[in-house]
């Protein structure tokens, strides 16, 4: 259910879009009466109007996930309000100039941070973030713990580039498509490589 929950704002973006370009002058009239109001010269080109729509619905279900935890008096996580930040500023900057740059931007700038944040904090301060975030559950051994910051910073790095390849040498329909079932398929994949190879440390350090 989290997982369903985190993916929320990608998911709607990935349909929206589609159900946009299946639908164009629909899609085109919607635009145009919802969203013209916040474009720069008052008109949505219809070529625009389903990545303008997409941005949207995903800005506003962004905000919706950190309503609906305050709401409920619940901790929202540092890694979201800097995903919805991203996202208003990028998502923003889209339908305002009616520029799918912006959005394409997105993803990059939010896995190049993530991974910022990881480097900044160990170099600067000093501090594992990855174990600060799993120490109570995990019983690694301290240069496992290192080794495992690095990759993920590595990991995050190599998919902001990774996202701009295929966002600028790709039709938008295929960066669409490969921002939900790409991206979350390498991350999915990605973490299950990193438990395994996690569970065999902490089988060592448990028969240590």
């Amino acid at each position: 259910m989290k997982l369903l929950f985190d993916l929320l704002p990608v998911i709607l973006f990935f349909t929206s879009y589609k159900l946009a370009q299946a639908f164009p002058d629909f899609s085109a009239a919607l635009a145009d009466r919802w969203l013209g109001a916040l474009v720069a010269d008052g008109a949505v080109p219809v070529d625009q109007a389903p990545i303008l729509l997409a941005t949207a619905l995903a800005i506003a279900a962004s905000l919706a996930q950190v309503g609906w935890l305050l709401a409920r008096k619940r901790k929202v996580d540092p890694m979201l309000w800097i995903s919805v930040a991203v996202i208003v500023v990028f998502g923003g900057a889209t339908i305002w100039l009616h520029d799918e740059t912006f959005i394409k931007w997105k993803p990059s700038i939010l896995y190049w941070l993530f991974g910022a944040i990881l480097v900044a904090g160990r170099v600067l301060a000093r501090r594992n973030f990855v174990r600060s975030l799993l120490g109570k559950q995990l019983a690694l051994p301290d240069p496992v713990w290192e080794r495992l910051l690095w990759v993920w910073a590595g990991f995050f790095a190599a998919m902001g580039a990774l996202n701009l390849y295929v966002a600028f040498n790709f039709p938008t329909d295929t960066w669409v498509s490969f921002k939900l079932f790409g991206l979350m398929g390498i991350t999915l994949a990605f973490t299950l490589a990193m438990g395994v190879w996690l569970a065999r440390h902490v089988k060592e350090a448990s028969d240590a």
